[in-house]
């Protein structure tokens, strides 16, 4: 091969590497429409976690969101609000009320600062969430998938002991639960 074919190749196969935020993206696309149980693997004494069925819910996809209710118990309030912009996702975290109306504590989370892992992000504390909760500005959340095997949504608050994480099992979707507090189907 010719210096300027081998340069050249080289040069495009380097332009066609993977795009680590999008293959993360395809991968919890993958999911949308169905549902999985969790298991809790770690989380804070007195954590009112422990003991509930955990039931994520992969609801709603779309080209750049992807809400994904996250079920404790009986309790429909939480989703995952995961928003693509280029090569960046944020993670919000949407609380209501069984009304339907947003609690006060709604919204917090994060933006990845980089393009993550095909199959891990990460997602530091924004300053809305330092805000409405003080003490999380030192969160990171951290949502993992491993395609037919596990996705993993966790939380680590730096320089304390504070550490929840939650596995769910990918390779045996669950009945997915009621729309959540707020949806309509």
């Amino acid at each position: 091969m010719r210096p300027i074919a081998f340069l050249l190749t080289l040069l495009l196969a380097g332009s066609a590497q993977a795009n680590p935020t999008a293959d993360y993206w395809q991968a919890l696309t993958t999911l949308c429409g169905r549902a999985f149980a969790g298991q809790l693997i770690d989380a804070p004494a007195g954590d009112d976690f422990a003991g509930k069925s955990l039931v994520m819910h992969v609801r709603d996809c779309s080209e750049n969101r992807i809400r994904i209710p996250f079920v404790v118990g009986d309790d429909l309030s939480r989703t995952w609000v995961l928003t693509r912009s280029e090569d960046r996702i944020t993670l919000k975290h949407d609380h209501r009320h069984a009304d339907g109306s947003p609690d006060v504590i709604t919204m917090y989370g994060g933006t990845s600062s980089n393009a993550g892992r095909a199959g891990e992000q990460l997602f530091p504390a924004d300053e809305e969430t330092r805000e409405i909760i003080e003490p999380a500005f030192a969160n990171v959340w951290t949502m993992r998938v491993t395609p037919g095997e596990v996705f993993t949504y966790g939380l680590w608050r730096l320089g304390t002991a504070r550490v929840f994480r939650v596995d769910f099992d990918l390779s045996q979707p669950v009945e997915p639960p009621p729309a959540p507090w707020g949806w309509e189907d």
